[in-house]
Formats: C-alpha cells, structure tokens, sequence
C-alpha cells in the first residue's frame, strides 16, 4: 500500500515536473506568448485520467505560487496571477481535469486501443485544450478593459479573441495533434505501474468466488 502511494505521488511529481521544464519553451506573441505548458498540463491529465489528472496541473500551480520560476519564461508568484495572462493559470488545471476525466483511467489493455479508447482520449484532449481558455479570456478582457488596453473600434471580448484565442489556434492544433498518440502511447505504460494491482486483485477476488 505505502509502495503504491510513493509512486502514484513519484508520477504526479514527476508529470508536474515535466510541466516546469515547459515554462522555458516560449515564444513572445504580444501581451499573450505561445507557450507548451497549456498542452502539458492537458496531456498530464489525460495520461493520469481521471480524479489524479488535474494534480500534477495543482502542483506545478502550488509551487510557482510560492515563488519558484516555473511559470512561462522563468516567471513565479501572486503578480503573474494578477497580471493579463494570469487567468490561464487556474485554466491549465481546469483543463486538466477535464481531459482527465472525459479520458478516464488508463488501463494496460489500452496498449492496442480501441475505438471508444482513442475517442475518449482525443475528446479528452481536444475539450481540455479549450477549456483551459475560458478563465483566460474572461480575465484578460477584464484587464485591458480596466488597463484601457482596448483599441477604439473594438469591444474588450473582441480585442480579447484577437490578441488571446485566434493567433493561438494554428499551434494548439499542432500540439493536439502530437498529444493523441503520446497519449496513446504512454497511458499502457502509467497504468502497469498505478493501477495493475487493482486489476489483479478483482481478477483474484473473481476466480476465488468462482472456486466456491
């Protein structure tokens, strides 16, 4: 028991981890920069499945709260929370819970995947990837709008999706693209380790009832 506790926490640590070293991968694109990190924390997710997806998200979010650079481009702490992209942070673990559990638990029959499989885990993908935009958007248009960011001509949700959503949409698919078959790929592999001795345990508990 103690053993399967230290590596589920050893896999969430280290999935959080992964999405650290993504703050260094950015690309400045005006107020808003393409990043990685958004389709780490989603791909995290879907690979943990179910209520453990959105926890490495949690970490990573904890961690830079308390003043480590793990935040896009080396950044940390409560000011970029409060600043214009501060809205995607909570929307990364929102995402990631999302896919999670739309994904569900992976299990080490899904090394050949099935259809409802690869559906499950392409909607996972696909639904978190958007989601995570909704706190973001809604906090970005809330701070150009008070900053007086907004352009004449332009309502705050309009300058919000041209600066915030549309410029973004031609890389989150490429990202979602090469997301689906790591997905598929590694999911086999975290459950050998989480979540095989649950399923020898009921195959066990079938096989005595069937004895009696």
């Amino acid at each position: 028991m103690k053993n399967k506790v230290l590596l589920t926490v050893s896999f969430i640590a280290l999935f959080a981890a992964i999405i650290c070293i993504g703050c260094f991968l950015r690309i400045p694109l005006g107020p808003v920069p393409i990043v990685l990190q958004n389709a780490l924390a989603v791909l995290t997710g879907v690979l943990l499945g179910s209520y453990l997806g959105g926890a490495p998200s949690a970490l990573w979010l904890v961690v830079g709260l308390i003043g480590l650079p793990v935040y896009s481009g080396g950044t940390s702490g409560v000011g970029v929370w409060a600043g214009p992209t501060g809205g995607f942070l909570p929307g990364y673990l929102l995402g990631a819970i999302v896919a999670g559990f739309i994904a569900g638990r992976p299990s080490v029959e899904q090394k050949r995947p099935g259809v409802v499989t690869v559906i499950r885990v392409v909607l996972g993908l696909l639904v978190g990837m958007i989601i995570l935009y909704i706190p973001g958007v809604f906090h970005f248009a809330r701070w150009a709008q008070a900053a007086g960011k907004v352009p004449e001509g332009l309502s705050a949700v309009q300058y919000t999706m041209k600066a915030c959503v549309i410029p973004f949409i031609p890389g989150d698919l490429i990202k979602f693209v090469v997301c689906v078959p790591v997905a598929l790929v590694v999911r086999p592999v975290v459950a050998q380790y989480l979540y095989s001795g649950k399923k020898k345990k009921i195959e066990e508990k079938q096989n005595s009832s069937e004895e009696v």
